[in-house]
């Protein structure tokens, strides 16, 4: 039997089934014919409430886990927020995780971020170069949670036998995407920024920092596939990813990167708008280059099908349509 055939009658919780990425869990979930998903609301369970988790858990009974809550945010947000991103997170990963592994759930798939790398690593960044430097002081906090929940993964792992698997995406974006001008990443917050100078008839349009930094982009649901896939392979499969002697973490990247700059052109094209783009160099750039070594989880069998320019047309789309 194949881990799509599996799926089906398999019971998964998605934590955080509502964001941007969980949403895109849920879609590939169904899309694999999985009968028997799992999901709340904030409103129906704060994860960051141990007792509240942990009897949840123990009603539905899932046999699996994909950990994509999470309290996420762009580099305003991440700098002026700092006890938020570190706390929430710990938070709600501690939980998820220390009660799968109470209830015996032998599945268990913890979304993590690339921030976990230092902010000077060697390009294209290896799941090696962990814990090798000095992160991002834009996003430490985050980044420290974040490596708190690879390390917790990791502790189950070799002291109790379990199988959890941390997944490193790059910079994502797509349908369901955050908005929000204070605390949305820098793609979708470029997206909406072009449409309402668009909207103006803006002659310019100032960004922050010089625009140099080069990132990576992976559009949602080409990391959603990644996830079910992690989650569904068998042991056999997964076996480079267990080991004693470093944790259990993967990346999952597109494999090429622009410029801030040729993004916000790219995304001026695709939107329409013909203003100027001016930029506040006085502002900050955060980390100069980010782009993932994913040469792991593409031996494992993956690989992302969604071009950045579709990708970035999807998600315009999808912000026009919630308008």
């Amino acid at each position: 039997m194949t881990g799509s055939e599996l799926l089906v009658n398999r019971r998964i919780y998605v934590a955080g089934h509502r964001g941007l990425v969980g949403s895109a869990v849920w879609r590939a979930l169904e899309g694999a014919g999985c009968e028997h998903l799992i999901g709340a609301t904030h409103d129906e369970l704060d994860l960051t409430d141990r007792t509240a988790t942990h009897a949840f858990l123990k009603l539905h009974g899932p046999e699996a886990v994909i950990v994509c809550a999470a309290t996420v945010g762009g580099i305003k947000a991440n700098a002026t927020r700092p006890v938020d991103f570190l706390i929430n997170n710990l938070n709600i990963q501690n939980n998820l995780i220390s009660c799968a592994h109470a209830l015996e759930v032998p599945k268990l798939v913890f979304l993590g971020s690339s921030c976990i790398y230092p902010r000077n690593c060697p390009q294209p960044m290896s799941e090696s170069a962990l814990l090798t430097g000095p992160l991002e002081a834009t996003n430490r906090a985050y980044a420290l949670a974040k490596i708190a929940g690879i390390e917790l993964c990791w502790g189950y792992n070799r002291q109790f036998g379990r199988r959890y698997v941390a997944a490193m995406p790059t910079n994502l974006f797509g349908p369901g995407d955050n908005y929000d001008l204070e605390d949305s990443h820098v793609l979708p917050s470029l997206i909406r920024r072009m449409h309402e100078a668009k909207l103006a008839a803006a002659p310019d349009l100032t960004l922050w920092g010089t625009g140099s930094p080069l990132r990576e982009f992976l559009y949602s649901d080409d990391l959603a596939n990644a996830l079910v896939y992690l989650i569904s392979a068998n042991d056999e499969v997964l076996a480079p990813l267990f080991n004693e002697q470093i944790p259990p973490l993967v990346n999952v990247g597109y494999g090429a990167e622009i410029s801030i700059r040729g993004l916000a052109e790219r995304i001026a094209s695709i939107v329409g708008y013909e203003g100027v783009i001016q930029w506040d160099t006085s502002q900050p750039d955060g980390t100069p280059r980010k782009l993932l070594d994913s040469t792991l989880i593409q031996s494992l069998g993956w690989r992302p099908c969604i071009s950045l320019d579709d990708g970035i047309r999807l998600a315009y789309s999808d912000y026009r349509a919630r308008l």
